[in-house]
């Protein structure tokens, strides 16, 4: 990746008296190399449990960062928030930690790629998923339109796959542009008979998005069966969830290695739910803990 530009200006790369980058609240040096992200700030401390040290802490509104150690093996745990707003923030700020010189504000001559896993919690669109089985998105294809923001380009098999579901969802017939991106191969092959692998969708809400319809009437209440009859390259769909798009997205660009876990806790087909989601929760991050460290 080349920087748009040198020696970043105080309104682009915006750093705080103490030398932390604005919205993480971070220094360069308090930031590991493998890094954890979950949505929820309260499950940061449901990681770091895990850790047999912890080196620092830092909170800034949503953005909730512990750093550690489980043997060896140094790791930063952040939560995001909900989101892919919320997830471009997180990864231009954790690019810039890892890979701008705050001193210089310049890029540096030689880059670090880090590895970034996301540990979430999804809906499943396959009657066979079953309720808190973990799930490693393959590619997600994402509804919103941040990486419509970025010049990125596909290989030939994420153009297949977005090709082939633009033709049979149709969405570009009512204004919506999806776009793809590809998990770290590097990284899904920690990741074997404990985890399922497909297709993950990313949506920009939670409700009509994601086809619930409440108090008033949604745009495309087909979009659930769409999407669950979508296979491509014998993947299919199993999920929803609202951030990995950005993450695949702009991990691709930046060069970092990025993975997308998440739990089930609710099936839409069979319209069932996680008798108890902390429990789900507590066993993904245990065997990807296992996975990573």
């Amino acid at each position: 990746m080349t920087s748009p530009q040198k020696n970043l200006n105080a309104s682009e790369l915006i750093i705080t008296e103490r030398g932390a980058i604005y919205h993480l609240n971070l220094k360069p040096e308090q930031l590991a190399d493998t890094i954890i992200l979950v949505g929820d700030p309260a499950r940061v401390v449901v990681v770091s449990k895990h850790f047999d040290k912890t080196e620092h802490k830092t909170q800034h509104r949503e953005f909730i960062t512990h750093t550690g150690y489980i043997g060896n093996k140094r790791i930063s745990v952040i939560s995001t928030g909900i989101g892919t707003d919320n997830i471009d923030i997180v990864m231009n700020e954790l690019d810039a930690l890892a890979n701008i010189d705050f001193k210089t504000r310049n890029v540096k001559s030689q880059t670090k790629n880090l590895r970034i896993i996301r540990l979430g919690t999804c809906g499943a669109l396959q009657a066979d998923t079953t309720i808190d089985s973990l799930i490693v998105s393959s590619y997600a294809i994402g509804l919103d339109n941040l990486m419509h923001y970025y010049k990125h380009e596909n290989n030939a098999d994420e153009q297949y796959i977005l090709h082939e579901f633009g033709l049979h969802t149709r969405l570009q017939n009512n204004n919506i542009s999806p776009y793809i991106a590809e998990a770290s191969i590097q990284l899904r092959k920690y990741f074997g008979n404990n985890f399922l692998h497909g297709i993950t969708v990313t949506t920009p809400g939670f409700y009509a998005p994601q086809a619930r319809a409440m108090r008033i009437p949604i745009a495309l209440p087909n979009l659930l069966d769409a999407m669950a009859t979508f296979n491509s390259r014998n993947m299919r769909i199993l999920n929803f969830e609202m951030e990995t798009s950005a993450l695949y997205g702009l991990g691709k660009v930046m060069q970092h290695h990025c993975l997308s876990v998440s739990t089930v806790i609710n099936n839409r087909q069979l319209k069932k739910i996680s008798a108890n989601i902390d429990a789900a929760i507590d066993n993904m991050i245990t065997k990807t803990l296992e996975a990573i460290a």
